[in-house]
């Protein structure tokens, strides 16, 4: 069979699972850019910018996608499969979270100390690189969600 057709009752948690991911993907790009933009010219600004971009969009965005993922297996009674894709998503999406919240601490710590003048520092390098390479895993489970591997 070369396409199914998909009961009506499973778009809208797929869809919030889509663009749960596609905000939080979104997120972090632009948090990415600031706190790289902030590495090289150490404005404060734009390590705030990143820091609020962490807090008020990749993790609201995180819950959104997790717990839609959650709902759309139950809805297609995945629960107990054994698919590669679904197992890759799971584990880039527990790390990510790991990730986030570490980087948005990171970001925050960074926040603070750039408003005592002491400018960031390696408190705004690190949460740069874990965003970087957190959108590397997330760009994998991009392709393992499209593609489906078995």
């Amino acid at each position: 069979m070369l396409a199914t057709i998909r009961p009506d009752a499973w778009n809208f948690p797929l869809l919030l699972h889509v663009l749960g991911a596609m905000v939080m993907v979104g997120a972090l790009v632009v948090a990415a850019s600031a706190l790289i933009l902030a590495w090289r010219d150490g404005s404060a600004a734009l390590v705030r910018a990143g820091f609020r971009t962490l807090l008020l969009g990749a993790l609201p965005a995180f819950v959104v996608m997790r717990a839609s993922a959650e709902w759309i297996l139950s809805k297609e009674g995945l629960t107990d499969s054994n698919l590669a894709w679904i197992g890759i998503g799971f584990t880039t999406s527990d790390f990510g979270l790991v990730i986030i919240l570490v980087s948005t601490l990171l970001a925050w710590l960074a926040v603070r100390r750039t408003r005592r003048g002491e400018g960031s520092g390696a408190l705004g390098r690190v949460p740069a690189a874990l965003v970087s390479l957190l959108l590397v895993v997330y760009l994998v489970t991009i392709w393992a969600m499209t593609t489906k591997p078995t």
